[in-house]
Parts: structure tokens; sequence; C-alpha cells
């Protein structure tokens, strides 16, 4: 972790930018990640994550306060080695959210962005298996909806006056749990099912983009 946010400074040291500290307004953004699970216990198991990507528009206004709102997708594989069945597929989660948050540059080219998205989720897993058996109520278990709620920072450093480059971190937190089941899992027996219903979380580190619209000096 400390390498990935060391790299990231380093890299965008090379860019330079004149003037006093801005104010943002209008703001297009891109969040590239990684997401980690974590809890519940079967998720944390045998889900791996590959990839979040949140696209949204941000207004901020001039005590600081913003407002976004945006789309999001993350995809977890299975672990073929941490399931007692052979499972090959995957999770998906799409959505929207609404973001609340707080930004400020620090400096002329540093600035924080922290805040909380909160919206809907619809995940869903595919896998071989379950795709080829064509059993429409079994597929029909294997998707629910929920509410999600992310906290998010991020680290930004200015590359010019339309354009800045941040590092992400955010911890989701669905309103959903997770069981073997939904994945297409026969077998169960190596978890608690009490814990089936806790909710399923995760950590998404990463890199966004940032294009200013207009900026008040």
């Amino acid at each position: 972790m400390k390498q990935i946010i060391l790299s990231f400074f380093i890299v965008l040291s090379f860019f330079e930018v004149k003037g006093q500290k801005i104010e943002p307004k209008f703001t297009f953004n891109v969040e590239l990640g990684l997401p980690v699970a974590l809890a519940n216990t079967p998720f944390n198991d045998v889900m791996q994550g590959l990839v979040g990507v949140s696209i949204y528009q941000q207004y901020s206004f001039p005590f600081h306060l913003n407002v976004g709102l945006g789309a999001r997708y993350s995809l977890f594989t299975i672990d073929e080695f941490a399931v007692p069945d052979f499972v090959n597929g995957s999770m998906h989660t799409t959505g929207a959210f609404l973001k609340v948050g707080y930004d400020k540059f620090i400096t002329e080219i540093f600035a924080i962005d922290f805040g909380v998205k909160l919206g809907y989720s619809l995940n869903f897993s595919s896998t071989r298996e379950n795709d080829a058996e064509g059993d429409i109520i079994k597929r029909t278990n294997l998707q629910n909806e929920s509410i999600h709620i992310e906290p998010t920072l991020g680290l930004i450093l200015l590359a010019d006056e339309k354009t800045s480059f941040r590092f992400t971190i955010g911890y989701d937190i669905q309103g959903t749990g997770f069981s073997p089941r939904f994945i297409g899992l026969n077998s169960d027996s190596n978890w608690d099912p009490n814990r089936y219903n806790s909710p399923t979380q995760y950590l998404v580190v990463g890199f966004g983009f940032t294009y200013y619209f207009r900026k008040d000096k």
C-alpha cells in the first residue's frame, strides 16, 4: 500500500501548475480500483476482486461541500482453490449512487476529497455450470438488489488547470449478505449459515482522473 501511494506522488510530482489556490466547480470523475473482499466470511474466502469502476459528475459549493451523481461497476471472480465444489465464474455488481462530501485545495496543486457514496446495487453471479443447466428458477436466485454505502477518500494532485489525478480508497458496504449458493455451490458445509446474512464488505484501492469544467481562482 505504501509503495502505491509513494509511486503516485512521484509520478505526479513531474507536473507543475502555477497560480493561486483554486476552487473546483463542475467536475467529471473516473475512478479505477482493485476491490479486496473483507466480509462476510464466505464472500471473503472465495471471491477475488478484479476491478472496480466509478464514473460520476460532481458539483462543489464555495464552502467546500460537494454533491455528485454517478454509476459504478465491480467484478469479482471465484477462487477455484477455495471452494469445496468446482465452480468457474464471477460475480458482478452494477448500480448508481449519490455522493456527498468535502473537498479543498490545501496548496496550489494538492487537494483532498472525502465523502460518502450512497446508492442502489444489483448483484448477480454468472457461472459456467449454472448457465449450462438453463434452470430459470435457479438463475433467479443468483441475483439480488441492495442499498450500498461507501465512505471514500481521495488525495489529489493537479496536472494542469483542467485535469488532476488522485489516489483513492473506499470501503463499500452492501446491504445484503452472501451465501455460497449465490454462486451455484452445491455444498456449503465449510461455513456457518448464521454468517450468510452479515453485510458483504470490501475495500477499493485505486486511482482516479478528474476533468474541471470550471474553476474559480
